[in-house]
């Protein structure tokens, strides 16, 4: 049930922020361009449109999306890795490589998470805010710890797995949330009459 919600988390927030990120530029980029054109009443009713606190929140909203697509990438394994010398070594000395760099990114994120949540903590009892939008900072800064021990998590997740089952997470590129695929198998003429032969006729 925990693991479930923490799936839904992480994809809800990241399509959720990509997405208003993007729509908020792009109001504020029409907004921009159509504000200098000399329509009478348009631009006057445009000019008192302050959007001025677009950029600071969008990019606000991209560093969340940084920080908990993060995370989703230790859980999906799509982050880069350079593997030629662990898969060059015996398997039981690439199985011990592979749960040291797993344990040791668990490490280094948990101290990130900490650190960041004692940052935040002492933000907290401050009166800063963002230039803009006048926002709490404790309040943006708020990312760094969630997205740090979220893949802190991911991390422990993955070597726990791999002690188990012997797998890293993997991705797959030829799969859709959603969609089902059908797999197609491509067959040269001379197999597809090679088949229908076995099957009385059809193809």
């Amino acid at each position: 049930m925990i693991l479930r919600f923490l799936d839904r988390f992480e994809e809800v927030m990241i399509t959720f922020l990509m997405a208003a990120a993007t729509l908020i530029i792009f109001v504020a980029v029409v907004h921009r361009y159509a504000s200098g054109l000399a329509i009478p009443g348009l631009q006057d009713f445009l000019l008192k449109i302050n959007l001025a606190w677009a950029q600071e929140l969008c990019i606000y909203m991209f560093v969340w999306m940084a920080k908990i697509g993060a995370a989703y990438g230790v859980r999906t394994g799509i982050h880069v890795g350079v593997d030629v010398l662990i898969n060059a070594l015996s398997p039981k000395n690439r199985n011990k490589l592979i749960i040291f760099g797993l344990l040791a990114g668990a490490l280094f994120t948990g101290t990130v998470g900490t650190f960041a949540t004692m940052f935040v903590h002492e933000l907290y009892f401050t009166e800063q805010t963002s230039a803009d939008m006048e926002l709490p900072m404790w309040l943006v800064y708020l990312g760094m710890p969630i997205g740090s021990f979220l893949m802190c998590f991911r991390f422990l997740q993955a070597c726990y797995r791999f002690i188990k089952t012997g797998s890293l997470p993997r991705p797959d590129h030829t799969k859709v949330e959603g969609i089902e695929a059908i797999e197609i198998l491509h067959e040269s003429p001379e197999n597809q009459t090679d088949n229908a032969s076995h099957t009385g006729g059809k193809p």
